[in-house]
């Protein structure tokens, strides 16, 4: 079990440095979106490649940081039953939710982005709009890198889950 624990703190720490990375980008987005908005509404100038890059930097947040939000646990959740549940419930959910349809859903997305993805780079597709951002296949890359992200989040999730229902840990630790 001390591999195991070994192995999902490392992933950890390497969504830990990926958190950081979107910590400022989201700071990046928020400047991006600032000077749009000045340039447009005080000086009546707008940027194409300026609006495009906030849903460029949006995108790369939503992607990349998903597996981050595992981590933290900070996804969505409408629980009524579940926060009734004892840890070792909960782990027992977590576990198998996390093979029966997180895993599962993360390699469709991938595999159904793949031929979208490699289309993309190879025309080196770029905005089709005058003034837009090049390196869109870049941008479209994110798709498949960003769910296996969240697959090996799930992993290390999954690790944490087996030790409390093991009774190797009391709580999963985020």
């Amino acid at each position: 079990m001390n591999f195991l624990r070994k192995v999902s703190q490392a992933i950890d720490a390497f969504t830990d440095k990926i958190g950081l990375v979107i910590a400022w980008l989201t700071t990046i987005l928020v400047l991006n979106v600032f000077y749009d908005v000045i340039m447009r509404y005080a000086f009546h100038h707008g940027n194409i490649a300026v609006q495009e890059m906030e849903w460029h930097i949006f995108s790369v947040i939503f992607l990349i940081g998903a597996a981050y939000t595992l981590k933290e646990d900070g996804h969505v959740r409408v629980d009524i039953i579940y926060t009734k549940l004892s840890n070792k419930q909960k782990a027992w959910i977590d576990f198998i939710c996390t093979f029966a349809f997180l895993i599962p859903f993360c390699v469709i997305v991938i595999y159904a982005s793949l031929n979208f993805v490699e289309s993309s780079w190879a025309v080196r597709e770029v905005s089709p709009d005058p003034g837009g951002l090049p390196g869109r296949y870049v941008l479209k890359a994110m798709i498949p890198l960003g769910f296996v992200l969240l697959i090996i989040q799930g992993i290390s999730q999954a690790i944490k889950n087996l030790l409390v229902i093991t009774g190797h840990e009391k709580e999963v630790k985020k």
